[in-house]
């Protein structure tokens, strides 16, 4: 755990879990990372409507909170590849109520 996962907090759990998934991409991104790891530009085709911007932005957070994991192939053309933790893997079952959820609503 890292960042503001590993500080005590007097917030209740559900902030604690807010504060992880709390940007509007993020819950999105590590839905499609539960999948396996992904390029960059993958997941910008998997998620309709994010910037290039807010893209980098929530993937630098993930791994700055230890959520997801970022690799760095020593190839030409260079290739990097994001994936989910152990640590984001723990969200897995959030994730998923969030998605059956949504799915019942889409149908409303």
């Amino acid at each position: 755990m890292k960042s503001v996962m590993n500080k005590q907090f007097d917030y209740c759990p559900i902030e604690i879990t807010i504060r992880a998934l709390g940007r509007k991409y993020k819950p999105v991104i590590l839905f499609h990372l539960l999948k396996g790891a992904r390029r960059y530009k993958e997941l910008q085709r998997e998620i309709p409507g994010v910037s290039q911007r807010m893209l980098t932005l929530h993937l630098k957070e993930l791994e700055r909170d230890g959520l997801v994991s970022r690799t760095s192939f020593p190839e030409v053309p260079p290739r990097v590849e994001y994936d989910i933790t152990e640590f984001g893997r723990s969200l897995e079952g959030v994730l998923e109520a969030m998605n059956a959820w949504g799915k019942t609503q889409s149908a409303v």
